[in-house]
């Protein structure tokens, strides 16, 4: 049987393109370039699949999207869109689309979603309410869009999520947005950071606890587990729970109860947990500072939020995103001319976004002029340089290897300990560094393509598929020529 696709966009060069994609795989293609031609095919009970772009001429597709939905609910429709947004995906999904493609797109991944939908049509989503256009995650490049898809996909589930990511990668943000916009929407959101709560008081923390089952407990006292009951428990900075608490969180994820501190009365549990750390937890399995069992308990979604000089070109949008909130705090807002931008993309953001925010707190508190040059911003950047040495790594002159650069880094970090030695267990965090990049690269390189990339690493298939499961890779399927 062959499968007849109804592609709407306004751009003729997309509807070619597509046309003839799809033709090649096999399937029959019928292009329009308005909404209303659309409906009429979708009313009228023609197409097995619709790829539309979300604006377009006479109708938006997200007005369109729930009106197909009553008519069809199960045709698969795939949306396509410029405005490479957070709330494009969540509105997308909210509003029942199989799946949401950012432009410009890569055909074979295009295809592939296009096959797997025909085979197995995915059960719409249900109408959520509409989110409007406060953005609570900035970015549109495409390590940003493959994060947006995901969070979009576990909306309407109560997986639990671990977050792993550089310091100030966002990782409570996240953690929020898939509160706020998932289905546990109208529960309590509770934030608990493990590093910050004294290990003797931790479980207390976590579970409550008994009035005089400790010294110092005055009166009985309820714990988070408890507080976010409905809703979400998010547990930060995890790598630090002490492991007798990991023992008793293990428990509760297995049985779905709990006692409080002193207690004895089984206490039901209903939330959902969203984890996250800036640790190698794996590495800390080897060394016996986290249960391995607890870790896949936890880590049955794994989200890496990825550190900002990877996604460099999200650096204008953040830094326009910032001033305005500067703005809204009666700051002043300014430009930042081209050459300014320019060195702010190359440097390495050791303190990722949160860093980028509070350079442009000081750039709009501390400078009365309108436009900030590049001289302000070599100004700024030179002593935080200076503070964190290996920002520099990422300015390393092109003549020098691979091997120098690695041995300049390992000195610059020896040096952060003087008379004292780094933690053990060097060797494998320093492998996990480079191996990590090594075949992030090679993916993107290859569009995410696994055999590609497996005979450019002189690795075996399975082999790769294996080390992208173990360091977490996220491999981003880009179109070569989006620049």
């Amino acid at each position: 049987m062959t499968h007849t696709i109804l592609v709407a966009d306004d751009d003729a060069a997309i509807r070619t393109v597509l046309s003839q994609a799809l033709g090649r795989a096999g399937y029959d293609v019928r292009v329009t370039s308005n909404a209303a031609a659309l409906w009429r095919w979708v009313s009228a009970g023609e197409g097995d699949l619709v790829i539309t772009d979300v604006v377009m001429p006479d109708e938006n597709a997200f007005d369109l999207l729930p009106r197909i939905r009553n008519a069809r609910p199960n045709l698969p429709v795939l949306v396509m869109s410029a405005q490479n947004t957070f709330m494009t995906a969540i509105r997308a999904s909210e509003k029942g689309a199989y799946d949401y493609l950012p432009k410009p797109f890569d055909l074979t991944e295009m295809l592939n979603v296009v096959k797997r939908a025909l085979a197995e049509p995915k059960k719409l989503a249900e109408k959520g309410e509409d989110t409007g256009e406060n953005m609570p995650l900035v970015g549109r490049s495409a390590a940003m869009q493959d994060i947006y898809r995901m969070l979009a996909r576990m909306m309407q589930t109560d997986l639990t999520v671990m977050i792993t990511g550089e310091s100030g990668t966002g990782k409570e943000l996240v953690a929020s947005a898939l509160h706020e916009y998932g289905r546990r929407r109208n529960g309590p959101f509770v934030a608990v950071n493990m590093a910050a709560i004294p290990r003797e008081l931790i479980e207390s923390e976590l579970f409550g606890h008994e009035k005089g089952s400790f010294t110092g407990a005055h009166s009985k006292a309820t714990g988070r587990f408890e507080q976010a009951d409905g809703g979400t428990l998010f547990l930060d900075e995890i790598g630090d729970m002490p492991m007798e608490a990991q023992t008793r969180l293990l428990r509760v994820l297995q049985q779905g109860e709990y006692t409080t501190v002193g207690g004895r009365t089984p206490l039901k549990t209903d939330v959902r947990i969203v984890a996250a750390t800036n640790k190698d937890l794996r590495q800390a399995i080897a060394q016996g500072l986290f249960r391995e069992d607890l870790f896949y308990r936890l880590n049955v979604v794994p989200m890496r939020l990825p550190p900002l000089r990877e996604r460099a070109e999200d650096v204008p949008d953040l830094i326009r995103h910032f001033f305005r909130l500067a703005g809204e705090q009666g700051l002043s807002d300014k430009r930042i001319t081209a050459d300014a931008m320019d060195r702010l993309k190359r440097y390495s953001w050791p303190g990722n976004v949160r860093e980028l925010e509070n350079l442009v707190r000081r750039l709009a508190a501390l400078y009365p002029q309108d436009t900030i040059g590049v001289d302000i911003i070599e100004a700024e950047l030179t002593p935080m340089q200076q503070e964190n040495p290996a920002a520099t790594l990422a300015e390393i002159p092109e003549d020098t290897s691979l091997g120098m650069a690695v041995e300049q880094y390992l000195h610059r970090y020896f040096e952060e300990f003087g008379d004292s030695l780094p933690p053990p267990g060097l060797y494998q965090r320093i492998l996990h560094e480079v191996e990590y990049p090594l075949i992030l690269v090679a993916m993107t390189a290859t569009r995410g393509n696994q055999i590609r990339a497996a005979e450019l690493l002189g690795l075996n298939r399975n082999t790769l598929r294996k080390k992208i499961r173990e360091l977490g890779v996220n491999v981003y399927r880009t179109n070569r020529n989006a620049n």
